[in-house]
């Protein structure tokens, strides 16, 4: 199996522990937005259950899908150590359960637990070494194998196994989406994704792309 960084970085069971204790459950929607890009920084939340799509707008109406997030993470976490307004929209894909700690509370948790404080501090390092990664591809690799590398992250991360075969894995996300993660534009990414289904990698359907083939997936994105 080829090597990859996509699969995140988790908290330990103790770490988790102290994030449940010090918040309270809830629950969001499909579709429901948890935090809006420009907000105030008031909580941070744990993912239990489903999964979230962070997007950033830009002046021109241009989306770009800047991170999937699931179970045993945490979204919200650098707004709230920095203090500075949100910097992108967090929106539920579909039901999401989890634990949401607030803000003050959640900066007390890193200043008592130094353990837990150097794991966050890791799982940010990680972001945004990948987020660097990322935009450095977007100069350095054809549309195809950008496109192909982006479903590569999001088929690791946060595939759903609902295919034909074990191997299958659906990703939940649209052109659009797409685009603005690989940096190029809808019609670019039609042509790729009609070049990767051709060649039995993929399937495509409204807001769903099924991974087939995920080695030969990571070939054409060059892992």
């Amino acid at each position: 199996m080829f090597e990859h960084e996509a699969q995140p970085l988790l908290l330990t069971e103790a770490e988790t522990s102290l994030i449940r204790g010090a918040g309270r459950r809830r629950s969001w929607r499909g579709g429901e937005t948890l935090f809006a890009e420009g907000d105030a920084p008031r909580e941070v939340v744990y993912i239990e259950v489903g999964v979230v799509k962070a997007t950033s707008d830009a002046r021109n109406g241009y989306t770009s899908l800047l991170a999937l997030r699931g179970p045993g993470e945490l979204v919200g976490e650098l707004a709230c150590i920095d203090g500075r307004p949100r910097s992108a929209t967090v929106t539920a894909m579909r039901e999401i359960r989890g634990t949401a700690v607030a803000a003050d509370r959640f900066l007390r948790l890193l200043a008592e637990n130094g353990p837990l404080a150097l794991s966050i501090t890791r799982i940010v390092s990680v972001r945004l070494r990948q987020a660097n990664r990322l935009r450095a591809l977007q100069g350095a690799l054809p549309t195809t194998a950008r496109v192909a590398r982006v479903l590569l992250d999001l088929w690791l991360g946060h595939g759903t196994g609902d295919g034909r075969s074990p191997t299958d894995r659906a990703v939940l996300v649209s052109q659009v989406e797409l685009a603005g993660a690989a940096g190029t534009s809808r019609e670019s990414v039609v042509r790729a994704l009609r070049l990767l289904q051709e060649n039995r990698l993929i399937t495509t359907s409204r807001g769903r792309i099924l991974v087939h083939d995920a080695e030969a997936l990571g070939r054409w994105s060059g892992c």
